[in-house]
């Protein structure tokens, strides 16, 4: 999780974490990022929830750790 949250902020992203009856993702206000997560929800279905996010972002141009990479690219490929 906290590869995803140092990753967030290298992307002027706000990782938001509610309790409610919703999965979470990606949504913006006023000109400001923020993924949101469930953190009722198991911590397995948070990790997806960020790779997907993740994963429609172009980030060719950001270092991320290579086991962080990998497990994005493989959300995208529905490996997880």
């Amino acid at each position: 999780m906290s590869l995803f949250e140092e990753l967030a902020h290298k992307m002027n992203i706000n990782i938001v974490h509610g309790k409610g009856d919703f999965v979470g993702g990606m949504c913006s206000i006023n000109d400001e990022a923020f993924l949101v997560l469930n953190k009722l929800k198991p911590i397995d279905q948070r990790l997806n929830v960020l790779a997907t996010e993740f994963s429609k972002i172009n980030l060719s141009n950001v270092f991320i750790p290579p086991v962080l990479r990998e497990f994005i690219s493989n959300s995208q490929q529905g490996l997880f």
